[in-house]
This record gives C-alpha cells, structure tokens and sequence, in this order.
C-alpha cells in the first residue's frame, strides 16, 4: 500500500517505541515497572533494564534500524548524536550478534569537554554522562544514513552538573509537580496524583529555494541575508497571510507532516505566515519535555525534507530585514494526570477560587522574574525580531482579556468579585450565516505573555531557540509562587477568608503587569517605564538575569539549577553572542570585499563607458553621469565601512572573553554591520540586476 493511502491513524507512531509498542513488547511485570518509572519516578533495576532494551533493540531492527544513539540537546541549541552500532563481538562462526543491554540503554558516554559548558568542564575534563529519559518516547529515525534507534536523554558531567537544556527542564517540572499538589491539597483534591506543564509550540520558518541559498554566503554562514534591498512588494498587502499553498511547497508539507505523524509528534496545523515565502506549523499539546523533544524533531524534519525538495528551510528568527520575522510561541498550562486544567476558568471565573489562585500566582511569578523570563528568549537572532513586525516587545506584560481583568479589577476594588463577562452572540449580517457564540474576550497579539482561554502563550521565544529554556523557567517561577500561597494557606484557620485575602493582595500587588492595549505603540513604552517594568532591548542586557541573587536563590532553592550552573550558562550565552555577531561580521566583510564592491566597480566603469560612447556622438549623458555619480559615492561609503566594521571587530577581539567582549560587539560591532549594510543595499538599487553578484530579495522569496 503506497504513502498516501495509508491513513493518518494507520501511519501515526509507527516509529515510537510508545506505550502501544511496550504494552505488546514487554511482559507485563517489565512494562508494569516501567510505568512506575515513568508515573512516580522509581528506579529501574538492571535486569528490567535489559528487558526492555533487548525488546526495544528489536522492534528497531524490524523497523530497519543498524544503529542506535543518544539523543540528546547541549547548549549549542541544537541536538547532539553519536551512533553505535547494534554489532557486538564477531562469532566463530563469522556472523554476528546483534545487542543492546540495558547499560547501554540507560547510560551513555560522550565527550563532555567537546561541547560548551561555560567553565563547568575544562578540556582534560572529559568525562560526561547522557541519561535515558524514559517520559520521552524512543523512535526510530530514517534519513539518508539509514534507520537509526534515537534514545532521548539528558546530559550531565561526572561530578552532576546539568551540561543540556533537557536536565534542567525535568527538574522544574517536578518542582512544579511538588508545590502545585500542595496547592490542589487545599481544594480537597486528594484523587491527582501529578500535575505536569503541557506544552504545544507553534513553528514559524522561511522556505526558498536551495540553489539560491547557495549563492548567498550570509544565509549559509549565518542563516540570515546580511544584505538586501527589500523589492516592490513586500508583506504590504497581508495577501500572504493564510493563502491558499503554492504546489511546491504543499507538496514539501505532505511529506513533512507523514514523516512528523510516523515519529509520533501530533502536527495539526500548517498556513502561510505574513511574510512572502514565511510558513508555519503547530503542534498539539503534550507533556513539557515531550513536546520539546517533538519540536527539535520537528525542526530538523523541516530541514531534512526541505533538502530532498530542493528547498531550503530557514529557522532565523530575522531572515530578512523588513519583513516579519519568525517565532515560536510557547503555549503553555497546566494538567493533572487526571485530566484537570488548572488554567480552565469556567464559565464563571469569578466563582472559581482555585482558578483564581493559580492566575493571581502566575501574575505574581511573571511580575516578580520578569527579567528571567525575558532572559529565557533571549537568542542571538532573536532581539532582530522582538519589538514589531508581528513579535511581541522586550517589555514583559500579561495580556487577560476583559473578562478576567474585570474579575480582578472587581477584586481589587471592591474586595469580591460578583460577575463574569459574558461572550454572547455574534451578528454576522447574514441571515444564512446565523449568529454564533462569542468568546467573552478578544486576543492581543501584541502582548509577550497573553491569556488565550485556558493556557498562556509566551510569544517571545525565537524560531530556532530550543522552548526548553523558556518553559524551566515557567515551571520554576511558578512552582515558588505556588510555594509561597501554600505557605500562606496551609495554616489558615479560616481557609476560605485566607484564600480571598491572598487572591485579592496578589491582584493589587502585581497589577502594573497587566496591560490589554497595544503593546506596539510609545505611549506604552513610556507607560512601562512608569510602572516600573524593565526593557531589556539586547540579549547582552538579559544574560545577567541569569545570575541575579534573586534567580540564583529561587532555582537552588527547588534544585533546578546550582549556581555554578547558572554562572556557566551566562558564560556560554555572552560567548555564543560574541561568536555569532564576529561571524556576521566576517561574513559582511567577505562579500563586501570579494563580491559587492567589484561589482560595483565593473559596473561603475561600465557606466563611464557608457558615458564615453553617448558623449562621443554629441549627445548629452546627463542621466549616465548622474547614476555612476551616485555609484561612486555608494563605492566610497561602502569601502570606508568596511574598513571601520574591520576596526570594530579587531577591537572588540582584542577584549576578554565574556560579557566584555559581547557587549563591545553589540556597542560597538552591530551598529558598524549597519554602516556596511546601508550603501551596499543602495548600489544594488543602481547596478544592473544582471550583474548583481547575489539572488536579491526578490529572487529569494517569489521564486519558489
């Protein structure tokens, strides 16, 4: 039966080793020990961990595995493999055995000093450890190099340090596990037994043409057009935005949502974004470290299938200046295992106490860690995208809605709250049409932190970023604003005045973080700076969010981060800065000297010539000399930026490492990069398309 008659339902998971394959696998006191691991985090003995990696051995070979690895996500923002074969020693025979003990399984061995740890490992330091996850589901990946068994893991050095974004994230959510149990405790709800973040990321990213991008030695170096004049047309008429797919590219989405469906990750979703050639998919909610794991899967899907159609899939958050850039947004709430919202406010929110409680807990955790939450979308490409064009600003705001900033607004001033906004109906005009119900709220897309119904989404995580930093430190924040109201609650004699009294000071207190309008516009800006809200622009500001007193003494506190483990993630975000904008720097200096300004120059004599001929039959070249007139200024500015963005990187090289040495590329570096840009984009508006060295804009996002 060929790919496309196969249903959804028929091909959906076939390459998880998920609780399906386990429960026909495994026998039943195997696959009985391992959902207690996997439920209440028991510790597997090592025989029912040669079990279950003999079964899972062999379901991969059948599914035409020969290699296994741990898969696993560093600080690189990538994820990190190395492959074994299942070949143990030769037989006498001169055949083969093929093996995979539970050892094997459950620990790996990588170089821990080959990737970047900030100080946490020095080279002669090697040693480090990937550990199975067992939450996350196995599968079985096929690419060009055959059928590989990827295991999901987390990775740590040899003295325990978390070295991935994986370790961190299952810290914080058993610490949100822990505190909001206490939480659901008070309302007398004794049946959940665990609460955990659920998850869905909506993925944004370009698509052009390959041969084209291979032409461009931005976008291969740095994943971004360094340079580009933007064309006529650009998302001006929003006639992109949700239009109908070109063949191409359907054709490239039917193989990425197959291959998505056979791993096991729930696409749902697919739609032109607004920009030419901008494309996004969105996933359905699961488990934290799952859907983080399905996002990395998805990432690299969309890479690997965009090859094989001669595409190329860009993930930067800000491919191209002018136009809307990409994101992720992370929507984000919490679940029991009993299937409990805690973010549902019903249909009247103003009578659902716990409801309450947890919103007022969550403003609180968002008002007082802004910064860190800022901190966690904090990426390289990413502060070229916030501030507009469809991305949220740098200043952290809540965005409720009327419905529930009524209900607190209630609280606050009256001391009870009495009624909810209702939806009700809308009016279509249209007799045919009917009325429909109308959600009591309308949406903010504006807003970095908005209420959406029954979960928030963070929108200011960039396209290409991992969400697991983001949703670590949701978890944790939350956790302690968890803490606190249960260390408030636990001993009230009057539970039901305590909670009402704590859902009204919270409301009061952290009230400046919520903000409905527009958080585009200056008046909110200033607006913020009134309230008393920070605006980190840079990532370079962010980064020391990290190591503040406040977030150091939180995460020590629920065991997600040591502080030597903080220190060395913001060692290795001012060097990952530092190196990405040196080599933006010499990508613009290589093509500024070795394709832009010769050309300028062909095209410059080409223009005198011009001038020459048309002078010599007694005719005036008044618009020749005007046009190379305006070409020689553009050569002049071009060669006198590039000499002062050679000078910048120089200095800013010759500084310490760290944040020194970051800041001075953003000071300094940055604005001279502009310098470059700016006569390189005029010229390519006066030569000759044809002897334009590199695809333009144009070329590179109406041509697919």
């Amino acid at each position: 039966m060929s790919e496309t008659a196969r249903t959804i339902t028929e091909i959906f998971g076939e390459d998880v080793f998920n609780d399906t394959t386990m429960q026909q696998r495994l026998p039943r006191k195997v696959y009985a020990a391992l959902k207690r691991t996997i439920d209440e985090g028991t510790e597997l003995d090592r025989e029912t961990a040669d079990v279950i990696a003999h079964e899972m051995k062999e379901w991969a070979i059948e599914r035409g595995a020969t290699h296994f690895t741990h898969w696993f996500q560093p600080l690189t923002g990538t994820t990190a493999e190395k492959h074994d074969s299942f070949i143990t020693a030769p037989l006498p025979s001169g055949k083969v055995l093929m093996s995979l003990s539970g050892k094997e399984l459950v620990r790996g061995e990588p170089d821990a000093s080959s990737f970047p740890s900030g100080g946490l490992r020095a080279t002669f330091e090697a040693r480090g450890y990937t550990i199975w996850d067992c939450t996350s589901p196995a599968f079985v990946r096929h690419d060009e190099s055959g059928a590989t068994l990827c295991i999901p893991t987390a990775f740590c050095s040899y003295t325990g340090e978390a070295l991935d974004q994986k370790t961190p994230l299952l810290r914080s959510m058993e610490a949100l596990n822990v505190q909001a149990l206490r939480l659901l405790r008070l309302f007398r709800n004794n049946t959940s037994k665990r609460v955990f973040p659920s998850v869905g990321a909506e993925q944004e990213y370009f698509i052009i043409d390959r041969e084209k991008y291979l032409k461009r030695a931005d976008l291969v170096f740095t994943g971004r057009t360094l340079f580009g004049a933007m064309p006529p047309k650009g998302q001006e008429l929003d006639d992109h935005y949700f239009g109908t797919l070109r063949p191409r590219i359907a054709a490239y989405m039917k193989d990425v949502n197959t291959e998505l469906w056979k791993l096991g990750v729930p696409a749902k979703t697919q739609h032109n974004e607004v920009a030419p050639a901008q494309h996004e998919l969105a996933a359905i909610y699961e488990k934290a470290n799952v859907a983080v794991d399905h996002n990395q899967v998805i990432m690299q899907t969309l890479k690997r299938v965009a090859t094989r159609h001669g595409l190329r899939c860009l993930l930067h958050e800000k491919p191209f200046a002018g136009l809307s850039g990409s994101g992720k947004h992370n929507n984000w709430s919490l679940t029991t295992d009993d299937g409990i919202n805690l973010l549902d406010p019903g249909r009247t929110p103003h009578e659902n106490i716990q409801f309450l409680l947890v919103l007022v807990c969550i403003l609180r955790a968002v008002d007082r860690h802004a910064e860190l939450l800022r901190e966690s979308a904090a990426d390289v490409g990413n502060e070229t995208r916030l501030g507009g064009n469809e991305a949220p600003p740098q200043i952290i705001s809540v965005f409720l809605g009327e419905q529930l900033e009524d209900v607190l607004s209630q609280l606050v001033s009256t001391g009870s709250a009495t009624s909810s906004k209702k939806g009700g109906r809308l009016h279509t005009g249209v007799a045919s049409l009917g009325d429909v119900s109308r959600d009591a709220t309308d949406r903010n897309r504006t807003s970095p932190f908005a209420f959406t119904g029954n979960k928030f989404e963070f929108r200011m995580v960039g396209s290409r970023d991992s969400i697991a930093g983001a949703n670590t430190v949701l978890n944790t924040i939350t956790a302690e604003a968890f803490r606190d109201a249960c260390d408030r609650l636990e001993g009230a004699e009057n539970f039901a005045e305590a909670v009402h009294d704590l859902i009204k000071e919270y409301a009061l207190e952290h009230e400046r973080i919520i903000f409905n309008g527009n958080a585009y516009s200056p008046e909110w800006e200033k607006e913020a700076k009134r309230r008393g809200l920070s605006n980190l622009v840079s990532m370079v500001d962010a980064i020391p969010a990290l190591t503040d007193p406040v977030s150091v003494r939180m995460f020590e506190e629920f065991r997600v981060f040591t502080k030597a483990e903080l220190s060395s993630r913001a060692e290795v975000k001012y060097e990952s800065y530092a190196k990405a904008m040196h080599i933006e720097a010499k990508t613009m200096l290589s093509m500024a000297e070795g394709q832009f300004i010769p050309a300028m120059i062909r095209y410059a004599g080409q223009l005198g010539k011009d001038v020459q001929a048309v002078e010599a039959c007694g005719l005036r070249a008044t618009v020749q000399r005007k046009l190379l007139g305006q070409l020689q200024e553009e050569i002049e500015r071009t060669f006198a930026a590039k000499e002062a963005l050679t000078a910048a990187v120089l200095a800013a090289e010759g500084l310490p490492e760290g944040e020194e040495r970051a800041r001075a590329y953003r000071e300094c570096v940055v604005p001279a990069m502009e310098g470059l840009r700016k006569p390189v984009d005029a010229a390519e508006r006066i030569v000759d398309r044809g002897e334009w060295p590199v695809p333009t804009y144009a070329d590179l996002l109406f041509e697919v």
